[in-house]
């Protein structure tokens, strides 16, 4: 019995080697639309610089950026509109509702807060160096030291007034 299989590799289309100038086709020679688009966009991608296609890039980017952008805040002002009688009437339930969660949440995070920076205060007291330990105490050490120099730069000035004004003394 003879083998009446199709070689698979003699029916698909080969790639170019990026920077080549060569393009192989393959066998089927439709004529679509999408195709040939393709094609000349492939045939004139050599053309482009770095910089120039960068900025066609960055150009189609913002324009479809800022498509979505427009259609984002379009439906958010026509569902503003339309919901807008349902907030109003239920409007009595929402501002209680929201003062009442944003109260909780600022309770939340001010207690988050506060046990945060308690247990850095205990674990910096106990010698356990936690993170940023070494900033406050080059922080604390910098500040004595300015203090040292200025109690000395300042007693140098006052002793020196004192003599001005008491010779005798």
């Amino acid at each position: 019995m003879a083998d009446h299989r199709t070689n698979p590799s003699s029916h698909t289309q080969q790639r170019p080697i990026y920077g080549s100038t060569t393009t192989t086709r393959s066998n089927n020679t439709t004529n679509h639309p999408i195709a040939s688009l393709i094609r000349q966009l492939q045939s004139h991608a050599g053309n482009y610089s770095g910089p120039s296609f960068g900025f066609i890039a960055l150009f189609i980017s913002s324009g479809i950026l800022l498509l979505l952008t427009g259609i984002t805040v379009t439906a958010l002002v026509l569902g503003f509109i339309a919901f807008l009688p349902l907030i109003i009437i239920s409007s009595p339930i929402w501002i209680p509702l929201f003062f009442l969660v944003t109260g909780f949440l600022s309770l939340a995070g001010f207690l988050v807060g506060t046990a945060a920076v308690v247990s850095w205060t205990y674990r910096y007291y106990k010698g356990m160096h936690p993170v940023g330990s070494d900033q406050v105490d080059y922080a604390r050490s910098r500040i004595y030291d300015t203090a040292a120099h200025v109690k000395d730069y300042a007693g140098g000035y006052f002793h020196g007034k004192v003599k001005d004004a008491a010779p005798s003394a």
